[in-house]
């Protein structure tokens, strides 16, 4: 037995020879990647202005994180979970139509390939940009982020929203339509029953992608945490980006905390 094991593993082929040209290439790539790093940049007053940053945060500012009125991290963040609350809601209810539009097993090709030439055009453009467009529109403000975070969620939205549709049991259907249902019955516990899940999941899964991309937009003037952290930068109040960053950690992990049960829940039934 022991000779018939050693037989079929020597006929095995031999990848030895494969894995350490890979290593050699790797550590080449890496060698020639580090010889266009500059550290001429880094000076005496470089190091101690790093130094100041990471001791400002890790040294947040109290007053600041524990400021209940509408210039302290707390409302700050509830604004920023607002504005990437609303701006999924509605984004998630803009792109169901365009989804079903979309769906090859359910409209003509031809109207089908116009709806994902739409989707792919709203994909193209980077949530920064249509956070300044809608800036110019609206005015610098919360409502500016809560368009950008519709207009933003619509293409990824879309794209996974059409996955499902295309992967609809059409044998539930036909059933139901043999037994005689109506469009509206055959709607309701043919389709939604498969659909809700996975729409739930790429819901909450867009929600914690625009929670941080809320963060960001603060920084061009649409509302949230990002236009405070901006500033406290700008003017060296490490301990107050400290704070900032601090809430902003809470906030993910107790959202992500959160998003994690309700996919799991999803996930099982």
């Amino acid at each position: 037995m022991n000779e018939r094991i050693q037989a079929q593993l020597n006929k095995q082929p031999k990848t030895w020879i494969f894995q350490v040209i890979s290593v050699l290439i790797v550590v080449i790539l890496i060698g020639w990647s580090s010889s266009a790093v500059n550290f001429k940049g880094v000076t005496a007053g470089g190091m101690d202005v790093a130094g100041n940053i990471i001791k400002g945060i890790f040294n947040p500012d109290t007053q600041l994180l524990f400021n209940f009125t509408n210039q302290g991290v707390p409302y700050l963040l509830l604004e920023t979970v607002c504005i990437a609350f609303l701006g999924t809601i509605v984004g998630a209810i803009l792109a169901i139509p365009i989804a079903f539009l979309s769906a090859t097993n359910l409209v003509p090709k031809p109207i089908a390939l116009i709806g994902r030439v739409l989707i792919m055009a709203i994909r193209t453009i980077p949530t920064f940009v249509y956070g300044l467009m809608f800036i110019r529109v609206t005015g610098p403000g919360p409502f500016a982020g809560l368009l950008t975070m519709s207009v933003a969620s619509i293409g990824m939205v879309s794209k996974m929203y059409i996955e499902s549709i295309e992967d609809l049991d059409t044998k539930i259907l036909e059933s139901f339509e043999a037994s005689g249902c109506t469009t509206f019955q055959k709607i309701k516990y043919g389709i939604l029953p498969q659909l809700m899940p996975d729409f739930a999941s790429t819901i909450i899964y867009r929600f914690d992608m625009n929670l941080r991309d809320a963060t960001v937009l603060g920084l061009v003037g649409a509302g949230g945490i990002g236009a405070p952290l901006i500033f406290a930068m700008n003017a060296y109040k490490w301990n107050q980006v400290g704070a900032i960053l601090a809430g902003l950690i809470i906030l993910v992990l107790i959202v992500e905390w959160i998003s994690s049960k309700i996919r799991v829940k999803l996930a099982r039934g």
